[in-house]
């Protein structure tokens, strides 16, 4: 069995201290900051979707099909992910997690400059369309790498017996992202709405630039992981495709991810398709669905690394397995709640689902998919899992406008559609091995096995 304490040119006997240094807090904050960035600009994207695109990138002449054409470009971004998950995560787990993570980040900033500066349908006709895409193509190829890369990068940084609390700050910055992106995105919403469709849409994505220049500057300065310095010191150990070898030996692991990384469908049906269901079906103000969906994700900053912390002590599957049950029941609640127009019920059940419940997996998964890979393929094997799963996710409010059926209740299937995806996400979660507390040195237990080093 491979040691965790290995480091190039330390002489026999040496103390683990004298290793490649772990700085946790530092790894947490950089995740942070790059996950804000990577879903500020997932949500005023997601936002203008649901509100402004239709009106902007399409004809105007039938506006349901405008919609389900925004949503489709929401949902573009998604097929993206797993080519950028499988790309970076190729380069990661051979040059390091600190220079992918790097590259993702400009990417990610630069893809969302442009689409604020992007001209309408009006302007150029389906070329508007046509850029849009492109634009919407190159944040999922950075979002695609982004969250396995920050994961295991935060990860491997860990302690053990406190990977879960730390490695919830990936998703922390969704949190962060999300209301960051709400802020900015409610007083453009209340603009007069020649002014917000003329420039105000655009002031969001501009304004992604002042996270990008904190984040990137964090994250130079930060020092690759131990675990990959060590991997690198051991001649041989850094394979040339680790895709190949992440499929040859935990083919099963890959698959669990992705059955449990579609569970993140109840995300994007409540906060981009339950927006445009909130206003378009449900007679509430753009402001104050946004305000509510601000607030209950907020919140979630607080309860996400008390999700983490917990399950550094209960194990992952417990907080896995309550967030999809419970977040099962709490969708039909919250159409319900939307069918009042009561926005205060709307609140109450937006509360339980996205800040109680759903912060057991989105406080969690980012150590547990890590977790279940080693090393040499940790990169890959999750990003690779994760995004597929994200397929899903990403056109679930393209599926749920299909789906919606007339009448008060014709939500019903689209709820019936995410609790499908919870329950199959479930049963992955059942059948995965609990790692909360195996030492970082013997995750990833089939590839460890098979390649005789456990």
């Amino acid at each position: 069995m491979r040691h965790s304490t290995t480091s190039v040119g330390t002489p026999a006997g040496a103390t683990a201290t004298e290793g490649p240094k772990r700085t946790p807090r530092k790894a947490a904050l950089a995740s942070f900051l790059g996950s804000t960035l990577e879903y500020y600009d997932f949500f005023i994207y997601g936002t203008a979707a649901a509100l402004i695109f239709p009106r902007l990138f399409f004809p105007e002449s039938n506006p349901a099909v405008a919609t389900i054409g925004a949503f489709a470009t929401f949902g573009v971004a998604y097929v993206a992910r797993p080519l950028g998950g499988l790309v970076m995560g190729h380069f990661g787990d051979r040059l390091g997690r600190k220079n992918v993570l790097l590259f993702t980040l400009l990417l990610m900033g630069v893809a969302s400059l442009g689409i604020g500066l992007l001209p309408t349908y009006e302007q150029i006709g389906l070329w508007a369309t046509a850029l849009l895409v492109v634009g919407r193509l190159a944040q999922g190829f950075s979002a695609g790498a982004e969250s396995a890369g920050a994961s295991s990068l935060t990860l491997e940084h860990s302690p053990d017996g406190r990977r879960g609390f730390f490695t919830s700050f990936v998703m922390t910055g969704y949190a962060s992202g999300m209301v960051l992106s709400t802020l900015v995105f409610i007083p453009v919403a209340a603009l007069p709405e020649e002014q917000m469709l003329s420039w105000g849409w655009r002031v969001p994505f501009l304004l992604s630039v002042f996270v990008l220049v904190l984040a990137f500057w964090v994250r130079t300065k930060l020092d690759e992981t131990p675990v990959f310095e060590e991997e690198v010191a051991e001649a041989g150990e850094i394979k040339k495709l680790p895709a190949t070898e992440v499929l040859r030996y935990q083919w099963a692991d890959v698959l669990r991810v992705v059955l449990m990384s579609i569970f993140s469908v109840m995300q994007t049906l409540f906060t981009v398709f339950g927006l445009a269901y909130a206003v378009d079906q449900g007679g509430f103000e753009r402001t104050q669905i946004l305000t509510v969906n601000a607030v209950a994700i907020g919140l979630s900053m607080v309860l996400m690394p008390l999700a983490g912390r917990l399950s550094d002590k209960v194990g992952r599957r417990p907080l896995m397995l309550t967030a999809m049950f419970g977040c099962t029941i709490m969708l039909f609640v919250y159409f319900l709640a939307l069918g009042t127009g009561n926005i205060w019920l709307v609140f109450g059940a937006s509360f339980l689902f996205m800040t109680v419940l759903y912060s057991g997996f989105n406080g969690v998964w980012t150590s547990f998919f890590g977790e279940l890979f080693a090393a040499p393929v940790r990169y890959t094997g999750m990003a690779m899992g994760n995004q597929l799963g994200l397929v899903v996710a990403g056109f679930g409010p393209l599926i749920g406008g299909l789906l919606l059926a007339e009448g008060a209740f014709g939500w019903v299937p689209v709820a019936v559609f995410g609790a499908v995806c919870a329950l199959l996400a479930a049963g992955a979660a059942i059948s995965a091995r609990e790692t909360a507390h195996t030492p970082v040195n013997q995750l990833g237990e089939p590839y460890l096995r098979a390649t005789g080093r456990l």
